[in-house]
């Protein structure tokens, strides 16, 4: 049976292999353990296996592993990659080391001001990414940008949304993060991925202040293919820490 560190070592190579297929320097794709349900001495092993990049789904859960890790705060980047309620998002202003999953200007203005009362000064503005759903799938948050290309009223509705967002003085956008649907041949996720790639080539021309540097996209079933089509950081779970 494998362990985690064997696991971890075996993921690595292959996002070094598919970063290398095309040309990309493997050091420029950050790698993020999904710990959603994995208890603390999980994410204790992955820590001493050399992973400082932990991604959890929901703040509660994220909040309670946090407390028993404090001593390690140090070491570790915490990401926030579910679904994010306003309810939660004083605190996940304050626990959380970036926010991949802002879906709407609503949200963005409630972490903004909340980032502003929790946030030390010395942290800066608070790193996020926002969520985009090119696919149209109905069970994945984002903004709807079904069809983005070919209507532009879609895409002008976004970038007027992002315009205000970009404006918020504790936030700082990085980039985008998407979920492709779930097929059984990771090929099939190769068409969103590639749309969201696009997206933000085209973000970054419209407004370039912004760093827009951050393609948050790909799992352990599609990671792969999201590096070849661009992604800069991928969420991995299973294939490190096995099945929940």
């Amino acid at each position: 049976m494998e362990t985690l560190t064997e696991r971890l070592t075996a993921v690595r190579e292959r996002i070094a292999a598919a970063a290398r297929r095309v040309n990309r320097d493997p050091a420029t794709i950050r790698l993020v353990g999904v710990t959603k349900a994995h208890p603390v001495e999980v994410i204790r092993a992955a820590l001493d296996a050399g992973l400082s990049d932990i991604g959890e789904n929901r703040v509660q859960e994220a909040e309670a592993k946090m407390a028993a890790l404090a001593a390690e705060r140090h070491r570790l980047t915490w990401h926030l990659i579910g679904h994010l309620q306003t309810n939660k998002a004083k605190k996940a202003a304050m626990l959380f080391d970036m926010v991949h999953s802002v879906d709407s200007l609503r949200l963005a203005q409630i972490l903004d001001r909340y980032a502003a009362e929790v946030r030390r000064e010395a942290q800066g503005r608070l790193p996020i990414l926002l969520q985009v759903n090119v696919s149209g799938e109905a069970t994945k948050s984002g903004f709807a940008l079904r069809g983005w290309e070919t209507h532009p009223d879609i895409y002008e509705r976004f970038c007027a949304d992002v315009e205000q967002i970009l404006a918020l003085p504790h936030l700082d956008v990085r980039g985008l993060m998407t979920i492709a649907p779930w097929r059984p041949d990771p090929e099939q996720a190769r068409p969103v991925f590639r749309a969201v790639r696009r997206l933000r080539d085209d973000l970054a021309q419209r407004f370039p202040a912004a760093a827009w540097r951050d393609l948050s996209m790909g799992m352990t079933d599609d990671f792969e293919v999201a590096i070849e089509e661009g992604a800069t950081i991928v969420r991995v779970g299973r294939a490190i820490f096995g099945e929940r």
